[in-house]
């Protein structure tokens, strides 16, 4: 059995790349075999004379079955500003995004492709999130940082992947303030507004042990 999915955030930096690594050990411990990929990254260096980004080594880290860096990663560039930027004008082609994303398919029973940004957040001059899941054709899992603000961005995050057409299978809360007040409260008004299932919370932590923050997930449907 295949299963993919389309991980997007709320906003950038809100633990989006934390969640798709946890969300790969809860799927490992139920037996699947699995890989991430992130198909656009700015913000990388170079390794051995090539572009890497850390959040694809990442998922690369927590992955099952091995894959070349480039099918994880395609496009990689070196500045730490929106892709649409960093890409200096060049093209990115959902056509090579989609082969790689079917390579990866064939090696793990499920795969899941991290976005940059927010779900309308641009991938190059031509393409943003919304328009590379909607290529894909692949239901969406939405990661909601949890801070002042994220109420109103995580319901127009899923009234917006709504009017894209596609299925919101899930939404991961990510404390990503330690200490912010009525942390609870907040995550229980989402789970009562919000048209999907609630797949649980990442805890707040300074370590990535992801088969910790695994433990309280649940796997989408």
């Amino acid at each position: 059995m295949k299963m993919a999915y389309f991980v997007t955030g709320t906003d950038t930096d809100i633990g989006k790349t934390w969640a798709t690594a946890a969300l790969l050990h809860r799927f490992r411990r139920e037996g699947y075999s699995v890989a991430g990929m992130k198909p656009v990254a700015a913000g990388c260096e170079r390794r051995g004379g090539k572009l890497q980004n850390q959040d694809a080594l990442l998922l690369m880290q927590n992955a099952s079955v091995g894959a070349e860096y480039d099918l994880v990663n395609p496009y990689a560039f070196e500045q730490p500003v929106s892709p649409h930027l960093a890409c200096g004008g060049a093209n990115v082609e959902p056509a090579i995004i989609s082969a790689a994303f079917g390579a990866l398919q064939q090696r793990a029973q499920v795969v899941l492709v991290e976005g940059a940004g927010g779900w309308y957040s641009p991938l190059s001059l031509t393409l943003d999130n919304a328009g590379l899941a909607r290529i894909l054709g692949l239901p969406v899992l939405v990661v909601v940082g949890i801070r002042l603000g994220c109420l109103n961005h995580a319901r127009l995050t899923l009234q917006a992947v709504a009017e894209s057409g596609l299925r919101c299978a899930g939404w991961v809360a990510v404390q990503i303030v330690e200490h912010m007040p009525y942390f609870a409260e907040n995550v229980a008004y989402l789970q009562a507004a919000l048209p999907a299932q609630f797949l649980g919370v990442l805890p707040y932590s300074d370590a990535g042990d992801f088969e910790f923050l695994s433990s309280g997930l649940r796997l989408p449907t």
